[in-house]
């Protein structure tokens, strides 16, 4: 079955990775901005990053037909230096009009601090200025309740956000409800030690439905597996889930998001149908 992963760091992951997500019927990713493993130092290595992310991780996906988009930020594990986290929002613009940009993100909390706080709402503030879609990151383990908690009380109080063009990401059975309830998309990260696994995911998808829900690998540094997503699709076939409601998670649901992005170029219709990318179109 084709399926796109919504939230995959393909910077950390090698080309034998996309080699083998190819064969397994990828049809797209998108790659939101994140820690590099350890903690920049400068404006100017974000500015690369970003270049990166827009320029040249586009062109190694083509390679195996895969579409590759991305998002742009400064992640909340930085965005203690509050100083480097405003030069890096003031240079974002810069790269809103790359064809593969979807929008802000993944922007959020890690550890639910002040400066993490203001730093997202200071990104929150540019992704409403120049109407872009809005990628949050959730906490971890303890602290995921009280951040998204958090996350969201901020969005709702600000009046100029759409909950539509919001995705909630890394959600788990105890904050599931808080994004669906409040409007939001939401993504289960499939994610072997500190999110959801396979089962797990299907059991969160059998008490709220598949309406505005999304899973992702978020495969990074850490230890990840490209291929969560197959392995999502197996645990809902062995359920007896019908191949409709598989591919609405897997596949429908990111593309739906997604097509309200600025940039968005519509794939033409035999390769949505096909779920394949072209490697020379725009992307």
């Amino acid at each position: 079955m084709n399926f796109i992963d919504p939230h995959i760091h393909m910077i950390s992951r090698t080309t034998d990775d996309y080699q083998r997500m190819a064969y397994s019927q990828c049809a797209a990713v998108s790659e939101p901005a994140f820690w590099a493993g350890f903690d920049r130092g400068t404006a100017a290595g974000f500015h690369d990053y970003f270049r990166q992310l827009t320029d040249y991780e586009p062109k190694r996906a083509a390679l195996f037909h895969i579409r590759h988009y991305c998002w742009l930020c400064i992640n909340a594990k930085e965005a203690e230096n509050v100083s480097l986290s405003r030069e890096v929002i003031a240079m974002i613009p810069e790269f809103l009009k790359k064809p593969n940009v979807l929008g802000i993100g993944e922007i959020g909390l890690n550890k639910n601090t002040r400066n993490e706080a203001t730093i997202f709402q200071e990104h929150l503030d540019l992704a409403v200025k120049t109407n872009e879609l809005i990628l949050i990151h959730t906490p971890h383990l303890e602290d995921k309740y009280k951040g998204t908690r958090m996350i969201v009380d901020m969005l709702k109080n600000d009046r100029r956000v759409n909950p539509a063009r919001v995705c909630v990401d890394h959600v788990e059975e105890h904050t599931v409800r808080l994004a669906l309830d409040n409007g939001f998309w939401c993504g289960m990260t499939l994610y072997p030690t500190t999110k959801c696994t396979p089962a797990r995911a299907a059991d969160i998808i059998e008490m709220v439905g598949t309406d505005r829900i999304m899973a992702n690998s978020a495969g990074d540094w850490g230890v990840s597996d490209p291929l969560a997503i197959p392995q999502l699709i197996q645990e809902l076939k062995r359920r007896g889930h019908p191949e409709s409601t598989i591919k609405k998670i897997v596949y429908d649901n990111p593309l739906a998001f997604w097509r309200q992005a600025n940039n968005w170029v519509e794939w033409p219709t035999e390769t949505a149908a096909a779920g394949k990318s072209l490697a020379g179109s725009k992307s």
